[in-house]
């Protein structure tokens, strides 16, 4: 995911560390914070990979800050992560609002509705927090007043995604189950 809004972000246009650091933060660091650590090293392996390059120019205070600017192979990459998103950057709620964030820059519609249909299949299977051996419980089967209200955020949340997806598909809705 830190490639990908790396290259996202920057496929916007050229950016300082810092400041590409506090979007990222802005868009993911909700749940999860993004430390120099993580950030500085998988810059350096996107510039070796010629996908970023960096420019030094003076700071403020004397010291130099460096802009990153996307390369073409950068622009490549990116919309083969975003064309390629499956597995966790599918079922994973946080992981899919990135790619969400940059799914508009593949230029291609057929590819990203072809990601939007994983993400609606993922969301249409039957699914629970909460179960009794292999069968996923309702919350209409819970007497836990916490689990029983995540379960009914989550049925909101889900029907509110699967129905703009299917809008954006141009699909039409499908009848409620549970």
């Amino acid at each position: 995911m830190i490639e990908l809004m790396i290259l996202g972000f920057l496929a916007e246009g050229p950016l300082h560390g810092y400041e590409l650091r506090r979007r990222m933060e802005q868009l993911h660091g909700f749940a999860r914070t993004i430390s120099d650590g993580a950030l500085y090293p998988a810059i350096t392996r996107l510039t070796r990979a010629g996908l970023v390059t960096r420019e030094a120019e003076a700071g403020r205070a004397g010291a130099a800050r460096q802009t990153l600017t996307l390369t073409d192979a950068g622009r490549a990459r990116l919309h083969d992560l975003l064309r390629d998103a499956d597995g966790h950057d599918i079922t994973d709620g946080g992981r899919f609002v990135v790619v969400l964030s940059f799914l508009s820059l593949l230029p291609d519609a057929d590819e990203r509705d072809a990601v939007l249909r994983r993400r609606l299949a993922y969301l249409d299977q039957p699914a629970s927090f909460f179960y009794d051996g292999d069968r996923p419980l309702r919350a209409a089967d819970l007497t836990d007043p916490y689990r029983r209200g995540i379960l009914l955020s989550a049925r909101a949340t889900s029907r509110a995604e699967r129905a703009w997806i299917r809008e954006l598909l141009d699909e039409p809705p499908r009848e409620e189950t549970s």
